[in-house]
């Protein structure tokens, strides 16, 4: 009895252990996903595995039926064996074929958004071998990226600005990661060339997120450029922000109402029936002359 109990409880923590790393993509990270980028490779990856997973039931119940109609019946036997078909398949599809990490030297094919998002993922997979200050880096470097590919959407890739963000994001930060990485863990907290690799390591990538944040920004200087236009057009059409609901800009007071007299014209005596028109008209009564008559 004790060892069925203790069968049961390693069964139920190999599912739990493999319920988490499909969640991972199939490959054990620390910490999830640095950005969206990457979290959509993840998604694509495991979406990828499901189907196959659905294919794969799909045709182990269909093949269970036919031979019951066909054959004879499944009985217990038939259907202890297609139910451990079922989770045979199962373990299997969502565990292999697991998430392939982009190498370095692959980073910067594709277009820009596909090497912000492989980068992203790659990154991911270096973590562990970063110290603690480096890998807080690493996540916002993550977020930066997420923000860089929003504006690389219908950017010419023939641009120096293009050239730019691939060499950025695709050569010089995996660069600076793995020249760490490339250093043996014993040495890395030794003082050498006017610092430890630990603390330049931290210094380049806070350099690097600088850099990227620069990019976004002169990336995104003509959409920043048309909503401070657009915000100035509606404070002089509408007034501005601390205008209380209701209540009218000054341009707005200076115009007359819709219908209203031109104050530019005099206006008319009241007390005067005769003056009706407003611009007083003297018109000299006396008879014209006459011409003679030869």
């Amino acid at each position: 009895m004790a060892d069925s109990t203790h069968d049961s409880d390693r069964i139920m923590a190999s599912a739990k252990s493999s319920l988490t790393h499909q969640r991972a993509g199939g490959r054990r990270v620390d910490g999830g996903s640095i950005g969206k980028g990457s979290a959509k490779i993840k998604r694509e990856h495991l979406t990828g595995k499901l189907l196959r997973l659905a294919m794969a039931l799909a045709v182990i119940v269909i093949a269970s039926m036919a031979f019951g109609a066909f054959v004879s019946a499944l009985g217990f036997e038939g259907l202890f064996v297609t139910v451990l078909l079922m989770i045979v398949a199962a373990f299997l599809f969502l565990r292999y074929p697991r998430i392939k990490m982009p190498r370095r030297e692959d980073l910067t094919k594709g277009d820009l958004k596909q090497t912000v998002n492989r980068t992203e993922l790659w990154l991911e997979a270096q973590r562990p071998a970063l110290p603690a200050p480096a890998v807080r880096l690493i996540d916002h470097i993550g977020s930066q990226l997420d923000g860089l590919g929003v504006q690389l959407t219908g950017l010419d890739e023939n641009t120096p600005a293009a050239v730019e963000v691939r060499k950025l994001v695709g050569e010089h930060l995996p660069q600076m990661v793995a020249s760490y990485t490339a250093i043996p863990s014993q040495l890395r907290s030794e003082a050498r060339a006017g610092g430890t690799p630990d603390a330049q390591l931290v210094d380049g990538l806070q350099r690097i997120s600088g850099e990227i944040d620069t990019v976004t920004r002169q990336l995104a200087e003509g959409a920043l450029d048309e909503l401070a236009t657009r915000s100035r057009y509606l404070d002089y059409r509408y007034g501005g922000p601390d205008m209380p609901l209701g209540e009218v800009s000054a341009q707005d007071v200076a115009l007359p109402p819709p219908g209203a007299p031109d104050v530019a014209l005099p206006r008319p005596d009241r007390d005067n029936p005769r003056d009706e028109g407003g611009v007083p008209l003297d018109f000299d009564k006396s008879p014209l002359p006459s011409r003679s008559k030869r």
